[in-house]
């Protein structure tokens, strides 16, 4: 297999077993709309930034917006720096999942360990951290 299938075979599972447990919890949403909420910064982010993180269009990112909004997981409020402009913010509804979501990543990730040892979970970490200086945009 090539690394990139190696790389999300992995990733695949922990954001499966992530989304299970916050709709568990009673977090009604998809993973469509989760995906955007994650790229949604704390002080809020307008709909083209979102689009382009979630690299969907302005207009299917809105359409999720408008679901999560109808939901209570976002709010849209004045861009405090362009009076013309829009931000979506998270609302303390969606904040709530926050630590269950944390809670099942620290389980995955204690299970990698376990299967993989602390020294390669250790590598693993710090691999994945170097190629993020050179694959990742928002850095």
């Amino acid at each position: 297999m090539n690394i990139g299938l190696l790389l999300y075979i992995p990733y695949r599972d922990l954001e499966n077993r992530i989304m299970a447990a916050v709709t568990g919890a009673g977090y009604d949403v998809t993973l469509a709309q989760a995906r955007v909420l994650q790229r949604i910064s704390p002080d809020g982010t307008r709909l083209t930034e979102l689009a382009e993180a979630a690299q969907v269009t302005k207009q299917t990112a809105g359409f999720l917006v408008d679901q999560l909004e109808k939901l209570g997981y976002v709010e849209r409020v004045p861009d405090p720096t362009d009076g013309r402009a829009r931000l979506v913010r998270v609302t303390e509804k969606a904040r709530g999942a926050t630590p269950v979501a944390e809670a099942e990543i620290a389980r995955i990730e204690a299970e990698w360990e376990q299967h993989i040892g602390k020294r390669r979970m250790g590598q693993l970490r710090e691999a994945l951290e170097k190629l993020g200086e050179i694959t990742d945009p928002y850095r």
